[in-house]
């Protein structure tokens, strides 16, 4: 019996992808074409992974250069002030994914687990109105492996009734680590990987 729901944000509950590839584009503007479109295929195939995560990657990886901790933290809120008035849109968000949340909170704990930035995160759930509806909202730096272990250890869950909802690999790798079962959302490659929901309009645990 699943008591207890985390639930990853970015392609779950609000539709942002587009929104910061096309913010990873902006920030990098001044760099070769080729390598930003590299960078670019990597968000979108990391949906999980932080945005300080890719920030080190784009030089770490694809531009073979070091980056300090406080370059990529400057970056970081560059990156911030850059997508911040298209992620505060309503109609980004997922509707039905919304009205499960909105329907079944007095049903189960729900606690949010993302790669999006700790404070913004909070900002932005408290302007949709939806804090109230999570026990606890929990973003990066800090990786979705660690958040997920510190609320299973926090609130002593069992394992066996908890569960991830998540859109990318990087949160179906956090769940299996913790040992808690997974389900995979807006991303049908995911289905290969174990229970699925093509709609929360149909949705029943």
């Amino acid at each position: 019996m699943i008591k207890n729901i985390l639930w990853d944000f970015d392609g779950v509950i609000l539709d942002s992808m587009k929104i910061k590839g096309d913010g990873f584009v902006e920030l990098f503007k001044e760099y070769d074409k080729d390598k930003v479109s590299l960078l670019e295929k990597y968000h979108y195939q990391n949906g999980g992974v932080s945005r300080f995560e890719k920030i080190k990657y784009f030089y770490n990886t694809i531009l073979n250069r070091e980056i300090s901790e406080e370059k990529i933290t400057a970056l970081a809120i560059e990156f911030a002030k850059i997508i911040e008035k298209k992620l505060y849109q309503k109609e980004n968000l997922f509707e039905e994914s919304v009205e499960f949340i909105k329907m079944n909170y007095k049903n189960f704990d729900f606690h949010i687990v993302s790669g999006a930035e700790h404070k913004e995160l909070n900002e932005l759930c408290q302007y949709f109105g939806l804090s109230q509806y999570f026990k606890t909202i929990n973003g990066s730096p800090t990786s979705k492996e660690i958040l997920v272990m510190n609320i299973v250890e926090k609130y002593h869950y069992k394992r066996d009734e908890t569960i991830l909802i998540g859109d990318a690999m990087t949160d179906y790798n956090a769940a299996i680590k913790n040992n808690i079962n997974f389900y995979g959302y807006n991303n049908p490659e995911l289905k290969k990987n174990g229970p699925y929901i093509d709609s929360f309009k149909d949705f029943k645990i």
